[in-house]
């Protein structure tokens, strides 16, 4: 049900409305038509088009010069109030989004074990850093303004958007330091008596490091879905079982002391964390700062790894 007040629907195009309060403002079709980037001629038809739905004229032309009717010179003013509030306040919604704390959108898992013990390091006094973070489970509709820019998970391709890759993704088992023991053979004897704690999100990953563990795939006594691979990795560090996470994500837990990695094998999820943002703030400095830091830390971490 159209539930709009009766007294804002409009019965006549916006478009000739903005055509006419340019007119009546300029007193010209000429600069009206500069204005608004469009032809004399348009102008004039859009004027005439006006006129015919309200069966008033509002302008006519003396001489040389154009001219309001007593109707134009009632409707003029309304009209450029009404444009002039449009204009500011879709100038201060550009503003908003273009000046204030970046808005930055993210996975709970993400925020919790990558992000956020890294921000000891991340420069809030410098101009240009400052950040509004908010965590979701959903993919937030960048286009829509719900947020500036998002961490996803995925291959890198969504619509509309630029990704710039922070890390490709590998998996493997995690479980508190006192569950690991160096012997293959007794480490799995362990993870056969114990319950796994698995994202439902991760059933795939699962599936495919399994298959691919050297000797053969490890049986669990028991599985629990959970919403998150943050809320399993949790129940690993307590002691309640192991969990399948990605390697990026848990080495802050590791290197604390918290996590250890129960195999040396590792499977690749064939996807990646990205930092993602509509393609029209891709030259927003914001942005820019954000993107340089979170690839940068991300590549040190990597070749810390690597060396």
């Amino acid at each position: 049900m159209d539930r709009t007040p009766a007294s804002y629907r409009l019965n006549v195009p916006l478009n000739a409305l903005r055509a006419f309060e340019a007119a009546a403002r300029h007193l010209s079709i000429k600069e009206a038509a500069l204005e608004l980037g469009v032809t004399p001629s348009a102008i004039s038809h859009q004027l005439r088009g006006l006129e015919d739905s309200l069966g008033l004229v509002l302008m006519r032309r003396v001489g040389p010069a154009l001219e309001l009717t007593e109707a134009g010179v009632r409707l003029a003013p309304g009209l450029t109030e009404g444009f002039t509030r449009i204009a500011a306040a879709v100038g201060d919604l550009k503003q908003d989004r273009t000046t204030g704390p970046l808005r930055l959108s993210m996975l709970p898992t993400f925020a919790a074990h990558w992000f956020s013990p890294r921000l000891t390091r991340y420069p809030f006094e410098r101009n240009g850093f400052d950040l509004l973070i908010s965590t979701t489970q959903e993919a937030v509709d960048l286009a829509a303004g719900v947020a500036d820019a998002a961490v996803r998970h995925g291959q890198g391709q969504w619509e509309g958007l630029q990704a710039d890759l922070l890390f490709e993704e590998s998996v493997t088992l995690f479980g508190a330091p006192s569950v690991r023991c160096d012997d293959p053979g007794e480490m799995r004897e362990r993870v056969a008596g114990m319950t796994l704690f698995l994202s439902q999100y991760r059933r795939e990953n699962y599936a495919r490091w399994n298959a691919t563990l050297p000797g053969g795939p490890v049986r669990p006594a028991a599985v629990m879905m959970v919403d998150s691979a943050g809320l399993a990795l949790r129940a690993a560090m307590d002691g309640a079982g192991v969990a399948l996470a990605g390697v990026e994500i848990a080495a802050f837990d590791v290197g604390a002391g918290r996590l250890t990695p129960l195999f040396a094998h590792r499977a690749h999820t064939g996807g990646g964390y990205f930092l993602v943002y509509p393609e029209a703030l891709a030259r927003d400095r914001r942005v820019r700062n954000l993107s340089r830091w979170m690839v940068e830390a991300a590549a040190t971490e990597r070749a810390m790894g690597e060396a």
